[in-house]
Parts: structure tokens; sequence; C-alpha cells
């Protein structure tokens, strides 16, 4: 931003005395060119010193504002944030300009000079001409210390509120979240992480008749499952009418989810189709380090249009989750995960149940149509909770019969908030914690549980009751949409509906 202020002022100062006072007017002025140039240096000096005084805040403040469009001159903010700049400069500098007129030290558009007879003056570079001022050296001495004063003043006051070493390449084009702090030491790292998704980047609309994490089918290479996900922007729907820009694996959220055995060879091919780089993490599991997927640790991120292949046996079983790690405040947050469930080589009887539900929770920030990342953050906490990319009433009914067991698999697809997941009916029981199943005799009977980032825990729930049964997180304000109960609740919410 500096460099931005710098440029404006130079190219005002230059137009203002080499074309306009030096050229335009040297027909009113008298002299010759260079004469002229010597003659109005100072006077375009204080006019330009207490122009940028008013530019520069107006300029600082709007430009580095929420809407860092403003900073891109492809964009028609910008010229409107540079209209407002030039107004105030010229209301600042207007007075300095009305003296230094009636004092002759320079000539204005609206200035006129008559020659005899009442007659205007034409001719240029007679002597008799010349414009002749009647300012003193310490008036003119103490108008230029006036106009640097007003200068700094114009320019360290902003440097005091927003980082003007951030130019336009860093962060133009991002729209800050509402609320959010910025001050003289936020990075542009942190402006980019936090911005709005751009709706322009959007690649397609999908409706209630879309669902998150539907199982994908495994292609087989040999003794190889293979999987192919492709991440992009997509506009998801979330409830009736309300919808998120968000990022996608395969144009869902959660992404597809995967499923395969214990000591299956799986290899997953990634592209990329964002606006940025990403990698996948595959949470939990024990692999190869190069397969890990955190980005600049262990591999390169995947550039747009790249394509990464992911490839390890499956040792483990249990429910796990797969996200981003690049970026992962703003990516995962945006809706870049999904569940991996691995079934175990032999089937353990006491882990069997009628139903089988996985159930990944996701929090969202949506402003003025804008999706922004949520995160724990002043300006960035969320308004709206998802179960499966979906808030309460638009969540999926699980229907079930008195006396059937529901193995929930709670995964904490969640970015940085907890939720403590509550059924009603009665308690189930915690049968596995972190993809690991605990013994018999480590199983225990709960009612909530507390679902950290990251977390997994499967329980068994059984059906004692008929009736319409909640799963929901039990901190009120995460069952609520956009602070609003709809149809006795919102959010991180959803009914089991028992038959007797």
């Amino acid at each position: 931003m500096w460099i931005d202020l710098i440029v404006e002022y130079v190219a005002g100062f230059t137009f203002g005395l080499f074309i306009f006072q030096s050229l335009f007017m040297k027909s009113m002025t008298g002299g010759t060119y260079l004469q002229n140039v010597r003659k109005v240096f100072m006077p375009e000096l204080i006019s330009m010193n207490f122009m940028m005084a008013g530019m520069g805040p107006i300029m600082s403040f709007l430009m580095m504002g929420r809407d860092m469009r403003a900073m891109v001159p492809t964009e028609l903010l910008f010229w409107g944030v540079m209209s407002l700049g030039v107004i105030a400069g010229f209301i600042v500098a207007y007075p300095a300009n009305v003296w230094m007129v009636a004092r002759r030290l320079k000539h204005g558009l609206m200035t006129e000079r008559r020659g005899a007879g009442g007659r205007h003056a034409h001719a240029t570079g007679s002597s008799n001409h010349e414009m002749s001022s009647d300012a003193t050296l310490p008036q003119i001495a103490t108008m230029a210390a006036v106009s640097a004063v007003a200068l700094a003043i114009g320019l360290a006051a902003p440097a005091n509120w927003v980082n003007l070493r951030l130019s336009a390449h860093e962060v133009g084009g991002a729209i800050m979240p509402p609320g959010m702090i910025m001050d003289r030491d936020t990075p542009a790292e942190a402006m980019r992480d936090m911005a709005a998704v751009d709706p322009r980047d959007v690649i397609g609309r999908f409706g209630l008749d879309t669902h998150g994490d539907r199982a994908l089918a495994p292609r087989l290479d040999g003794d190889v499952r293979v999987f192919d996900l492709e991440t992009s922007v997509i506009r998801w729907t979330i409830l009736p009418g309300i919808m998120v820009d968000a990022y996608a694996f395969n144009s869902q959220v959660p992404g597809p989810r995967l499923r395969f055995r214990q000591g299956d060879r799986v290899r997953i091919n990634v592209t990329n189709r964002l606006p940025e780089t990403t990698t996948v993490h595959w949470h939990g599991l024990i692999l190869p380090n190069v397969m890990d997927g955190p980005a600049h640790i262990t591999q390169e991120p995947i550039q747009y249009g790249s394509v990464h292949r992911y490839e390890f046996t499956a040792v483990q079983s249990g429910t796990y989750l797969y996200h981003t790690h690049d970026h992962v405040d703003r990516q995962q947050a945006l809706g870049l995960y999904g569940a991996m469930i691995i079934d175990p080589r032999e089937d353990d009887p006491s882990l069997r149940a009628d139903h089988d539900y996985t159930l990944l929770l996701q929090e969202w920030l949506l402003r003025e149509g804008l999706t922004y990342p949520a995160m724990p953050m002043d300006g960035a906490l969320p308004n709206y909770f998802t179960i499966n990319g979906r808030a309460f009433p638009a969540t999926d009914t699980i229907p079930m019969r008195v006396g059937e067991t529901l193995n929930v698999r709670f995964v904490g697809s969640n970015n940085g908030f907890i939720h403590p997941m509550h059924i009603h009916g009665g308690p189930f029981q915690v049968v596995a914690v972190d993809g690991q199943t605990l013994q018999p005799s480590a199983r225990y009977d709960a009612d909530t549980i507390n679902v950290g980032p990251g977390q997994r825990f499967d329980v068994i729930w059984k059906a004692r009751n008929a009736g319409k049964w909640l799963i929901h997180c039990h901190i009120g304000h995460h069952t609520t949409n956009n602070n609003v109960e709809m149809q006795g609740g919102g959010g991180l919410m959803m009914v089991i509906n028992v038959s007797a």
C-alpha cells in the first residue's frame, strides 16, 4: 500500500507541475516552460502535500478495509475508492490552492487574467505577461511547513491502524468477514486465509436433492483399490434457500465416504481444481511418511490442475477421517473433509448393529451472501452448523423400530470447536474411540460425548421406546440457524424416528 500511495503522490505532483501548471497554464503564467517549472515547483509541492493528506487516509482505510477488491485496478470498486480519495484530496487542498491563486503563486482552472481593455490576454512568453506574486518568503515557507505536517499526519495516522506494507498482489480481491480485527501487524497470509470464497470460483450449484458423504465405489487396478478425488469450489445448499460457497471433494459436502477392508492396498488420486494449493491427510492411519499429506513437510502442495497419488496398505480398521492439510484452518472449515470406514478382517459380533450412520460435524460463517471460513476468532465465529452438510430441519431422519440398534459414528470433521453430542431416549454404549475398538471391559455407557476436532467415537444406541428421539449438540447456539430456531431447533440436530 505504501507503494500505491507513493505512486499516487509522484504521479499527481508530476502531472500538476510538468503538465498542468507549466504547460497548460503557460499562456497565463508567462515565461518559458523551464521558467514556469521553477516558478510553480514550490506551490505545486504544497498543493500536492495537502491533496495527499486528504487522499491518503481515504485510500488507506477503504482499500485496506473489509473489501480489498478496492486495491485491484480491474475492479469497479477500485475506481470508486479512487474517486472518493480525489474528492477528499481536493477538499483538503482547496483552502491552500485558493490562497496561492489569490497570491498569484499558481493558476487554477477558473483563473482569469485580463489584458488592456478588459480583453483576455493570450500572449505567450512575453515578459509583460509574466505572473508576479505578492506572497512573502516567510508566508510560502509557513505554508510549505503546514502542508508537510498535514501530509505526515495523513500518512502516519492510517499506518497506525492498517498494515500499509501489504500490496494488491498479496491481498488484492480478498473480502474480510464483518467484525474481523485487522491491525497494522495483520499479515497477508492471515487475510487470505480468513477471506470469503470468491463467488466467481464456483463451478456448480447443488440443492437439497444432492447429498454429501455418498459412498464412493473404487475401481480395481490389479489388486489395488483406486479412488479418484477432485477438489473444486461449489455452491452447497444447507437449508431451503440457504447456500454456502464450499470447498468440496467430488462436488459434495462432506466428501465421498471411502470404504475398504483391513489389509487392502489402496490408491487415491487427488486432482486439485481449487484456486489455491491443497493436500490430503489420512487422519489416524499408519502409513509411509511420504503419504501422510502435510504441505511443505512430507510433500509439496498440489498445484491447480495437478494430480497427486497417495498409496498405502490399510493395516487398521475402524472409523477414520481424511481432510486437507494445506491452510487447514481455511480449507477444512470450508468443507474439504470426508469419512473413511475400514472394515476389520474378521467381523466382531459384539459390534453388530441393525443400522449404521456416519455423522460428520461442521461449522459455517455466512454473512451478506458471502461464505467465510469459521474460526474461533473475532469476526469469524460461525452462525450455521451442519451434520453431513445439512442443518436441521434439513438433516436426515433415521427410521428404526423398537428393539433395533444403531451404530452412530461421530466424526470430528469440525475444525475449531467442540460439540457435546447427546442422544435422547436413553444411554448408548461407547465401543470405539479414534478408530480403536475398545475391549468389552473398557466399553462404557454415556448419553453425551464431547466430539473435538479430529476425534471419532463409535457408539451403539438401542431404540427402547417409540417416538422421535433427537441427536444434537448440547450447546444451544449450535442448534440454531443464524441464531434462529426453526421447527424446534436447527444446526447440529437430527431425528431418530422409532416406530413400534
